[in-house]
């Protein structure tokens, strides 16, 4: 299975902090990108706290350069959601991502599999409609499908 992945910075640990920031940084932005500027954003916010006691426009002149700038306001806005209990669950382990705000399905489920090494299934778009066509599914019907 680890002969697949590419071999991206911050997949050299299980940091689910790093992880979370480069899969919010990856989603419509190249990779060779991201690789450029992770080091710098997680070198001025190297931890959760410091992400969520940041003023926004420090987050977003960050940002600038990666484009939609509603990503580095959903994750600056979890990060601060963090801080806060939610319904007695901790929200930063694997499935309970889902709960913060801007974690969506898949990247819930690639931090769940890159930092707590979950066996779940990380099935973006491309990788649906594959299996659409594949299995004569209706488009979003590989969300449901049995596993």
């Amino acid at each position: 299975m680890g002969r697949n992945r590419r071999d991206l910075p911050w997949r050299q640990s299980n940091d689910p902090y790093a992880i979370w920031v480069s899969e919010i940084m990856l989603q419509q932005t190249r990779v060779a990108v991201v690789v450029e500027r992770v080091p710098g954003f997680l070198e001025r916010f190297p931890t959760l706290d410091s992400l969520a006691m940041a003023p926004e426009q420090e987050v977003l002149a960050l940002w600038s350069g990666l484009g939609y700038y509603r990503r580095a306001r959903m994750l600056h806005k979890a990060a601060q959601f963090c801080g806060r209990p939610v319904d007695g669950k901790d929200a930063g382990n694997g499935w309970g991502l889902k709960t913060l705000p801007g974690i969506d399905r898949y990247t819930a489920a690639a931090i769940a599999s890159i930092a707590h090494n979950e066996s779940v299934a990380v099935v973006d778009g491309n990788v649906e409609r594959v299996l659409c066509r594949l299995e004569g599914w209706e488009a979003g019907a590989a969300a449901e499908a049995p596993r």
